[in-house]
């Protein structure tokens, strides 16, 4: 597949099962040729619990994938999410020998094995080791260092990293179906190729990918990414909060939260909603904004206050970028400005064709950036390369635009 430039991008969410097939063309753009999806069952906050029933919903996607595209799906770039993913920053220091001088790209790989060495839970595995900035002799900001003359090389890196047994029994679950996985990126990572062009992410900006089970980030500063990670709240507890108070089944509650429920407090009017399919039970308004706020202002603030402490909050120049299913809920831009204190922008749009609304709904943030991850990717192997191997990432990903 990956001479003949087609990728295609895998997420099993915690609502859907979504695989996007795309093709490269020769300027660059891509061309989603077709999308296959069906509702989750088996994943719970972004995890696969039930491996059996997820490969049935992963082979209804699959099957509808490649009917609509007329490709045959060998191999996939999955997505990864789930709050064991954690991240942090590090840098790593060499010298450069004295009777070299110059730097080469084996100085590179040194210090960023350097950079990488930091102590781990036992469990965990690394899943992107993320270029930051380089320094030269004290010089900062440095995009690529290879061939110039210093003494001392210095490189800040973002590394996520994850429970590999997690990790392992995803990729072991699509590996059954059968599908390989050439790569795994966290579900953010994704995202933000789409979502977030150069310029958002070199004046700083925060991408929120607020799915059914997880909430997802990653920041911005300088073009670099210095923060991300997972919080196991998603649209789907604000749902469970609604059927809980108003003692209503699940179904019912979602349909009352989509077509009447906000997650604002403004300007509420007190009116009696009528709950569909439970004849004569109404819902005050006030009532159930309430709910959705509390939940939403729980979720907004854990993702807040570690950002606020690290002082990131103060450089997001382009601001907050929300994506994913459940950033369509009414109200939840409002609150997101009254929590961070910083304006709620729309997504950028990507140089795709295909079906429109593909790329207007941010439920398909993930997938859509998993090509685009893909296809950067790609760009960066050796020419004579075949595929890559799975856990080799690319740091130069996010100095690439979209």
């Amino acid at each position: 597949m990956a001479a003949s430039n087609i990728y295609v991008g895998l997420e099993i969410g915690t609502s859907k099962v979504c695989i996007v097939v795309g093709e490269v063309r020769s300027d660059g753009a891509i061309k989603i040729l077709g999308v296959g999806q069906h509702p989750s069952a088996g994943v719970r906050k972004g995890e696969i619990v039930d491996p059996e029933t997820v490969q049935t919903c992963l082979h209804d996607a699959l099957m509808r994938a490649e009917e609509r595209s007329d490709v045959e799906v060998n191999t996939v770039f999955l997505a990864v999410t789930g709050s064991h993913i954690q991240s942090l920053n590090n840098r790593g220091t060499i010298r450069v020998a004295d009777e070299q001088m110059e730097i080469t790209t084996e100085d590179l790989d040194e210090v960023k094995q350097i950079a990488r060495d930091v102590p781990l839970p036992k469990e965990n595995g690394y899943i992107h080791s993320i270029i930051q900035h380089y320094y030269v002799d004290g010089q900062d900001k440095i995009p690529n260092p290879v061939g110039m003359l210093g003494q001392k090389l210095e490189a800040d890196y973002h590394i996520i990293h994850g429970i590999k047994t997690r990790i392992q029994n995803a990729i072991k679950c699509v590996r059954e179906v059968p599908l390989e996985v050439e790569d795994i990126v966290f579900s953010p990572v994704a995202a933000a190729q789409v979502v977030l062009n150069r310029e958002a992410k070199n004046e700083g900006s925060l991408l929120l990918d607020i799915g059914g089970g997880t909430t997802d980030y990653i920041c911005f500063v300088d073009g670099a990414v210095v923060a991300s990670g997972c919080v196991a709240i998603g649209g789907d507890h604000i749902t469970n909060d609604i059927a809980l108070v108003l003692k209503i089944p699940l179904a019912r509650a979602e349909k009352l939260k989509v077509a009447h429920g906000s997650a604002s407090l403004k300007g509420v009017i007190d009116v009696e909603i009528p709950v569909e399919g439970d004849s004569g039970k109404k819902v005050s308004q006030g009532l159930l904004n309430q709910i959705m706020n509390a939940r939403v202002t729980e979720l907004l603030t854990v993702v807040y206050e570690p950002l606020a402490k690290q002082g990131y909050l103060d450089k997001l120049g382009k601001g907050i970028f929300l994506t994913g299913g459940s950033s369509l809920m009414k109200g939840i831009a409002d609150v997101t400005e009254e929590i961070f204190n910083i304006p709620v922008q729309k997504a950028g749009s990507a140089s795709m064709s295909g079906p429109s609304a593909l790329f207007e709904n941010p439920q398909y943030a993930t997938p859509v950036g998993l090509i685009r991850y893909a296809q950067l990717l790609d760009e960066q192997r050796p020419k004579k390369g075949a595929l890559s191997k799975l856990g080799e990432k690319l740091e130069k990903i996010f100095g690439s635009g979209r």
